[in-house]
């Protein structure tokens, strides 16, 4: 065999590799490029402007948590001003006479603050006496009926 023939096949032979191998790198470029396809959805922006459209998306997310958070913050102090402790007791002020037309209603923030209410009823009168109450605190001596309603108020 001649040195040309040898050189011929040999060249030959390096075409065909040659050719193999771009046809193997078309082929992972297709599957990268599909793959690529699939994380865009769009397939017109390229993955750094993809990444960088995720990054903006995932402050405002965040700015929009501090939002939130700060919301329940000015809720939970609203809240916890509200007159939300609520507790009712009936009794008879005077003895078995009265048939339980004696009441008291506490109305306290989560402070113990508030008012407690009470309506003292007999056969012949009615009085009514307004006590407030300063986180537990009263200026004013409270009954036991009272001391009760503020207890079962707070237990809620």
């Amino acid at each position: 065999m001649s040195t040309t023939a040898i050189l011929a096949i040999a060249s030959a032979a390096l075409a065909l590799v040659a050719l193999a191998v771009a046809a193997f790198a078309l082929l992972f470029l297709r599957r990268l490029r599909t793959g690529q396809l699939i994380v865009l959805a769009d397939g017109k922006a390229d993955l750094v402007d993809f990444a960088v459209s995720l990054q903006a998306r995932i402050d405002d997310l965040h700015k929009t948590v501090d939002e939130i958070a700060s919301a329940l913050t000015r809720v939970d102090k609203r809240f916890d001003g509200a007159l939300s402790n609520v507790a009712l007791i009936r009794y008879d002020a005077y003895g078995d006479r009265g048939g339980q037309q004696s009441a008291t209603v506490a109305m306290l923030d989560s402070s113990r603050s508030g008012v407690v209410l009470s309506a003292i009823q007999g056969r012949d009168s009615a009085r009514i006496y307004l006590k407030e109450l300063d986180r537990g605190n009263c200026a004013i001596t409270l009954s036991p009926e009272e001391e009760e309603a503020i207890r079962r108020a707070m237990a809620r």
